[in-house]
């Protein structure tokens, strides 16, 4: 049940970054806690992989990501082929797709080209385009935090973004990690929440996964 993300204006999601993966460099299945405003996790999460496609495909690889509430039960899931992660050939632009429950389509997000600008179109569970994600020139800041605004289709309304959050980075390390928060309208459509969860998981992968390499 999507009954958790209904009334939430603002959802964070925080990667459990493991002790062992931080000090050696080696990359385990990651895991998330999705929580509210208020810290208190409502659904974790867990991607589905195999270790070669994590090690030596990364950011290319393929992912499903399995969203559950707090009893277990499997409430969202998130799929993502196996594509070339290049912006100079449109026929390799990403594509995700979002299913809530699991076995019914709630929605996807798909990467626009544009030669300065990320850009991403949500759409609904019928590949209707529902809103817009655009994000800043540069998504290195130097562990600055980094916003991509979301926006109506016409692009110029902005009603909310999701934010790559570097804050306290060198304090959590070795900790929980935050990664991503949403603000959105509070009475938007709580499929598309869902669809701008599975959002987060794809701008971290193209943008930010190897950002910590070499510290």
């Amino acid at each position: 049940s999507l009954l958790f993300i209904l009334q939430l204006d603002r959802i964070i999601i925080h990667q459990q970054v493991e002790l062992l993966e931080a000090l050696l460099g080696t990359e385990t299945c990651s895991k998330y806690e999705i929580k509210n405003h208020l810290g208190q996790r409502v659904y974790f999460a867990v991607e589905e992989n195999v270790c070669f496609d994590r090690n030596f495909c990364s950011p290319l690889r393929s992912f499903t990501i399995r969203i559950a509430d707090n009893t277990g039960r499997e409430v969202i899931t998130v799929n993502r082929p196996l594509r070339c992660n290049s912006c100079w050939f449109p026929c390799f632009l990403q594509e995700l797709e979002v299913q809530s429950p699991p076995g019914t389509i709630a929605g996807y997000v798909v990467q626009n080209w544009d030669p300065f600008l990320p850009k991403f179109t949500i759409q609904n569970e019928s590949k209707e385009d529902v809103l817009k994600i655009i994000g800043p020139y540069a998504t290195c800041g130097c562990f600055e935090d980094v916003d991509f605004e979301v926006k109506a289709l016409n692009e110029m309304t902005t009603i909310g973004k999701i934010s790559k959050y570097w804050s306290g980075f060198v304090n959590n390390v070795f900790t929980n990690t935050a990664n991503f928060g949403i603000q959105v309208p509070v009475d938007l459509d709580v499929r598309i929440k869902a669809v701008m969860i599975g959002a987060c998981f794809l701008i971290d992968l193209m943008f930010f996964e190897n950002s910590l390499d070499g510290l």
